[in-house]
């Protein structure tokens, strides 16, 4: 709908797994490199729709000849659970009591080592992931060569818990821990202009006031400012005009996700006199 009105080859705002990384993006990206051939157990944290599913998708695309990347997206389950996802990951019979799979995945990545090759296990949602499967991949990895790196991506709570002094062996082999943050207004107008760049839409497309509105309902949040862009190009289609301003932004912004409602939440409890 969207290409159709505007004459579009490409659709603004995709969600592209080959996407380029912004510059904060890129920079934890150079960092993580290093740590995926030296060895190391790093820790990416970001609130939500900051980055880090782009950053994760180019860590995956390196060169699959020198670096394995396997990736666990549910990460709301116990260590079995996980032993079976990795060894799914990496292509292994996942069948059998918990020791075959940690010896499987022991024997695959020593395999893989001998070729020349790295192993970088990812984790995404690492901050859901219960703290005894933590303990128990930490274990694990102890038995494998010192070059691999395992990544775990994760809100901030995954530091919260990190810095639990029941949790000192995990914090003590973190090699690199990262915080993608909310963009600045101009970085994250940059990021608008080059989505319009890349599917052929002028800069004009967004009149001042909707680009502020916009950057100011987003708070620097990528995936915000994304799906806020996109809303508001399906309502300049609805509305028949070739430019967002501030009646198609707000239309979008009077939808209830985007408002804080107070009238459904529980009142406060009364005083004490």
């Amino acid at each position: 709908m969207i290409r159709s009105h505007f004459g579009l080859s490409r659709h603004p705002f995709a969600i592209d797994e080959d996407a380029t990384l912004l510059e904060h993006q890129q920079r934890h990206f150079e960092i993580l490199r290093v740590h995926n051939h030296q060895g190391g157990f790093c820790v990416i944290l970001g609130e939500p729709g900051t980055g880090k599913s782009t950053l994760k998708n180019a860590i995956t695309r390196q060169d699959p000849r020198q670096c394995i990347t396997p990736v666990i997206n549910r990460s709301l389950h116990t260590c079995p659970n996980i032993l079976r996802l990795l060894c799914a990951a990496l292509k292994l019979e996942a069948d059998g009591n918990n020791h075959k799979c940690e010896a499987r995945l022991i024997a695959e990545a020593r395999s893989l080592n001998s070729k020349g090759k790295t192993l970088v296990p990812i984790i995404d949602d690492a901050h859901l992931l219960p703290a005894e499967a933590l303990h128990r991949l930490r274990l694990l990895l102890e038995d494998f060569p010192k070059n691999h790196n395992l990544i775990l991506l994760g809100q901030p709570a995954l530091n919260t818990t990190l810095q639990l002094r029941p949790n000192g062996d995990l914090k003590s082999r973190v090699t690199y821990s990262g915080k993608l943050l909310p963009l600045a207004a101009d970085d994250l107008t940059e990021y608008i202009h080059a989505q319009l760049d890349a599917c052929g839409l002028p800069h004009h497309t967004y009149t001042e006031d909707a680009l502020h509105l916009i950057l100011r309902s987003s708070e620097g949040i990528l995936r915000a400012a994304r799906n806020l862009c996109t809303a508001t190009l399906i309502e300049a289609v609805r509305d028949q005009v070739r430019t967002v301003d501030l009646k198609q932004v707000n239309a979008v912004l009077m939808q209830p996700h985007w408002r804080h409602d107070t009238t459904g939440e529980p009142l406060p409890p009364p005083a004490h006199r």
